[in-house]
């Protein structure tokens, strides 16, 4: 059992993790080893405090010293839910479970958001998690919306349990050949069904399917926490970094706007310290 879960590797996962390992709760960091590619990308970072006119790679290597220096692993496993346990919290990353007393959200925005049904439709034939449910569609059709090729080994485990897989790419240079899926151009639209997803709706034309799956790096926070408070795309949080749900703080680009560095990094300060004191009092 864990003090804390820490979901997200970005300035202000990151943040919050040399703050709590600082005060020596036990904690675990899920992310990228590489951490967040917005920071990678950055040409030239001039509005943080010390560092000036430092790039991105520069600022990523940076960051990576210090979590190596402080002895802070990076679980590099794709959270794809988080259930409230009464006492404490379930993180879920494919068949796994881990447990933590409280919980931190850090994990950035969408780089792409969600479709229409998708979030209406999580559980009753639309998933996030290849190994989690690929079972459940054994000799079905299914559509599998893919952001990136690091997925496409999840692409052809679940064509060698369907019969069928219509396979939506948002990169380019497929490598997968395989003769039960069946590539579509095409942007997806809309999820529809009665109480199951059972219509992908495209932008030229519509697929009848037994299910869907969304591969992609980051998964709203709505949909991997339910009964989490969320406006306009982001968790509603209070000065302290508390969302509605108790134990459970959110920092970062996940709360909103400015989408700054100096933001992220104060707010995953305060979402420690408030976890800290909520450790405390519980």
């Amino acid at each position: 059992m864990y003090d804390v879960a820490i979901i997200g590797t970005g300035p202000a996962g990151i943040s919050a993790a040399l703050t709590l390992k600082t005060l020596n709760k036990n904690i675990i960091l899920f992310g990228s080893p590489s951490l967040s590619e917005k920071i990678r990308k950055a040409e030239q970072i001039n509005n943080y405090p010390g560092l000036n006119a430092i790039s991105g790679e520069g600022f990523a290597r940076s960051l990576s010293e210090q979590l190596s220096s402080m002895n802070i692993e990076i679980t590099d496993r794709q959270v794809t839910g988080v259930f409230n346990m009464d006492s404490h919290y379930g993180v879920l990353c494919n068949t796994d479970v881990f447990e933590a007393r409280t919980v931190i959200l850090a994990s950035g925005v969408e780089p792409i958001k969600a479709i229409a049904g998708e979030l209406e439709f999580l559980g009753r034939g639309v998933s996030y998690c290849a190994t989690c449910d690929g079972s459940l569609y054994k000799g079905k059709t299914i559509a599998v919306i893919c952001a990136s090729s690091e997925y496409e080994d999840e692409v052809e485990y679940l064509s060698e349990i369907a019969q069928k897989v219509y396979l939506f790419p948002l990169y380019k240079d497929v490598s997968i050949s395989r003769a039960n899926v069946e590539q579509i151009t095409a942007v997806p639209r809309e999820i529809l069904g009665n109480f199951r997803a059972n219509k992908l709706i495209h932008s030229k034309g519509e697929l009848d399917i037994d299910g869907i799956f969304l591969l992609k790096s980051a998964i709203s926070p709505s949909a991997l926490v339910g009964g989490l408070e969320a406006k306009d795309g982001h968790v509603v949080i209070d000065r302290d970094c508390n969302t509605n749900l108790a134990g459970l703080f959110a920092a970062g680009d996940c709360t909103g706007r400015p989408y700054q560095y100096a933001k992220a990094v104060g707010e995953g300060n305060v979402a420690a310290h408030s976890a800290i004191k909520y450790l405390s009092q519980h």
